[in-house]
């Protein structure tokens, strides 16, 4: 059987690669700026083997642009190249030195040690917007310096050059029609998108020398070392969010999924901004994208966050997830955690959670809704406000491990203040139900615990009266006086003398009414409540 390779024509491919290499163009910087910091690593990592000479000089990574000249320079004090190395990475596209380094000098615990590019391909986005680009490259040994040049048809010259300082200067020669990014502002807003959080220090020359990125970002720190306006000030640079966030959980993951990130919770929106989850994707410390919805459960829809992952597997362009499984795994955790971070704060940090949790209620409610496991892990840390001021979590209210027993509720404290008012004189706590989503947070939890129930005070009096004496007369005069035969009326004893009578609406039948108002939205005759009239027979009249 005839066996051969796949031959490849440079003349060809190029135009693929200035064409659709990556999904947006403003990535060639992030690439550019990834191997000069892949180039500092090494060098360190060299130097830590002492196989290299300490630099004399600090690292760092300088971006400049001259419009005159129509060029974007690239340089870095990193590992640098020789000819040979040149001709091996530069010149066989696709054949990545990172990976080559990794199997030399890092072991598999290491995970590369912090090197981004494992693909061979970066190097070559620069010809997505440059017609010609040069290279000066210096090695750390004692080979020549080499000078490289290509054009955008792939054909290249390469020689020995004067350079003497250890590293690489690249010199992107900016085609006709991508001009734009010879400009200092926008050059900067894709530095800060893509390379904020580089591990060497960037700066940006122009009028005067700028740093632009934090080589220590705040989710490689310890939670421990972080204060909570480190916290807050990231939360607002990252998000452009002038409102400190409620609460944040701070992820160390290890092995097997490795990875760490911080999440926030917003503050609270008004009804006009939209609600949903953004997380900020970076692959060691390379920003990947904007908003990777697969990486948080979809259940928490308001969090914010970053995560860097290191292992995460991706294509080419790192701009889509190749493995769901790892995605659902991160997913996963990140549910735990924030689980853990809600009970954590709720049980040894009682007053201040109490401050936030109106805020985040909604949204952790319906997360336990949505989600069984989550449920499970956070249920201990749910608070339920009383209407009478404070709040408690359920096994406080009913005073025991197990959730069994009737949990009192109101919905609107102004329109049922005298049932309020009954409740406190009997000392029994009510809770406040003041969202939809409380009451269908009740039923869920209904249906999860066979010996607990959820009673709006207006629906049973059994809890603070008694049940008096039927006096069928008595209630044969209200009938008449309603005009409903069928009204039923019962006689109690409410422990005062206030009210001569009070109206009970049914718990499952207002339940229904409620459902029923919301899938009609307000039309049609509505789902019929069943009521029924107390007579107090403490009252005079």
């Amino acid at each position: 059987m005839p066996k051969g390779a796949l031959s490849v024509d440079t003349e060809h491919l190029f135009p693929i690669i200035k064409k659709w290499l990556y999904s947006e163009k403003d990535i060639f910087l992030r690439e550019v700026l990834s191997n000069a910091c892949d180039a500092v690593t090494k060098h360190k990592r060299l130097v830590s083997l002492s196989e290299a000479a300490e630099s004399e000089t600090p690292y760092r990574i300088t971006v400049r642009a001259d419009k005159d000249e129509r060029t974007i320079t690239v340089t870095d004090n990193g590992i640098g190249m020789s000819a040979d190395e040149v001709d091996r990475y530069i010149n066989s596209i696709a054949l990545s030195g990172a990976l080559d380094f990794i199997s030399k000098y890092e072991s598999e615990s290491d995970n590369g040690g912090g090197i981004i590019g494992h693909f061979g391909l970066g190097f070559y986005s620069m010809f997505m917007v440059a017609e010609r680009v040069e290279m000066r490259t210096k090695s750390y040994t004692d080979a020549p310096a080499v000078y490289w040049e290509c054009d955008g048809s792939g054909n290249y010259e390469m020689q020995e050059c004067d350079k003497t300082d250890r590293g690489t200067e690249i010199v992107m020669h900016v085609a006709d029609d991508e001009l734009s990014y010879l400009d200092a502002a926008n050059l900067k807003r894709i530095l800060e998108k893509y390379c904020a959080f580089l591990p060497v220090e960037i700066y940006l020359c122009g009028e005067k020398d700028e740093r632009i990125n934090d080589v220590h970002p705040l989710w490689q720190k310890n939670p421990s070392e972080v204060q909570d306006e480190e916290y807050q000030e990231f939360y607002k640079k990252t998000f452009g969010d002038f409102r400190d966030p409620l609460l944040w959980v701070h992820i160390n993951a290890d092995y097997p999924l490795n990875f760490r990130g911080v999440l926030f919770f917003p503050a609270k929106r008004s009804g006009y901004e939209p609600v949903e989850s953004e997380i900020k994707l970076f692959y060691n410390a390379v920003f990947v994208a904007d908003n990777i919805k697969e990486a948080c459960p979809d259940f928490l829809v308001n969090v914010k966050g970053v995560l860097d992952c290191p292992e995460l597997p991706l294509n080419v362009s790192r701009s889509y997830l190749q493995n769901d499984l790892y995605v659902r795994k991160v997913a996963s955790h990140i549910a735990k955690k924030v689980a853990d971070r809600i009970v954590a704060l709720s049980g040894n940090e009682r007053e201040r959670f109490e401050r936030i949790w109106p805020d985040i209620k909604p949204y952790i409610e319906y997360a336990c809704m949505r989600d069984e496991k989550f449920n499970e892990r956070v249920s201990g840390g749910v608070l339920f406000e009383k209407a009478g001021g404070g709040f408690c979590t359920l096994e406080e209210y009913l005073g025991g491990e197990k959730p069994e027993g009737t949990v009192y509720y109101a919905t609107d404290p102004q329109a049922q203040s005298y049932y309020l008012g009954l409740y406190r004189e009997k000392g029994v706590d009510v809770l406040l139900f003041d969202a939809l989503i409380d009451t269908n947070y009740a039923q869920f939890l209904e249906s999860k615990h066979e010996k607990l129930k959820f009673s709006r005070i207006d629906a049973d009096f059994g809890a603070v009266g008694e049940q008096g004496d039927g006096n069928e007369a008595l209630a044969a005069l209200f009938r008449k006086a309603s005009g409903r035969e069928a009204l039923q009326v019962e006689c109690v004893r409410l422990g005062e003398a206030g009210a001569p009578a009070l109206v009970s609406v049914n718990e499952e039948s207002r339940r229904m009414a409620d459902v029923m108002k919301v899938y009609a939205a307000g039309s049609g005759e509505g789902f019929p409540v069943e009521e029924r009239l107390s007579l107090n027979l403490e009252n005079p009249l």
